[in-house]
């Protein structure tokens, strides 16, 4: 099997995607997803599509990552692996995933500040004498 190749975004974070048959090794910018991600639960994250299609330790993903947080970049990696997994084989993965919802690209962004206000939405305090 080739090197197939996908991108995942997620609010500021873009990940790049390159999954290959392998033995199950993730390395996000040079370094193994436990020592990238420290918390438990953006490992999960990282590893669900794999989870969801059985193919856990099937392949190696290297991963670069920018920008972002660390939620957001755990979710944008896990959209890449999963859009990458639909390029191996589509109709082996593509319906796990698409129900699990990881093909969707989660659009929320955060709203930009506006002039003459302390935020996005909030006003700073009224008052009428």
């Amino acid at each position: 099997m080739e090197q197939k190749h996908a991108l995942g975004r997620r609010k500021s974070a873009v990940a790049r995607v390159y999954v290959v048959a392998g033995t199950g090794n993730i390395v996000i910018n040079g370094r193994p997803v436990n020592e990238y991600f420290k918390e438990d639960t953006l490992q999960y994250i990282v590893n669900q599509p794999f989870e969801v299609t059985g193919t856990a330790g099937q392949f190696d993903v290297k991963v670069t990552l920018v920008g972002g947080g660390t939620k957001g970049q755990a979710e944008a990696v896990r959209l890449g692996i999963s859009r990458a997994l639909c390029e191996v084989d589509k109709e082996a993965y593509r319906a796990s995933l698409k129900a699990a919802g990881f093909l969707t690209r989660d659009a929320r962004e955060v709203e930009r500040k506006k002039p003459g206000q302390p935020g996005a939405r909030r006003r700073f305090q009224f008052s009428k004498r």
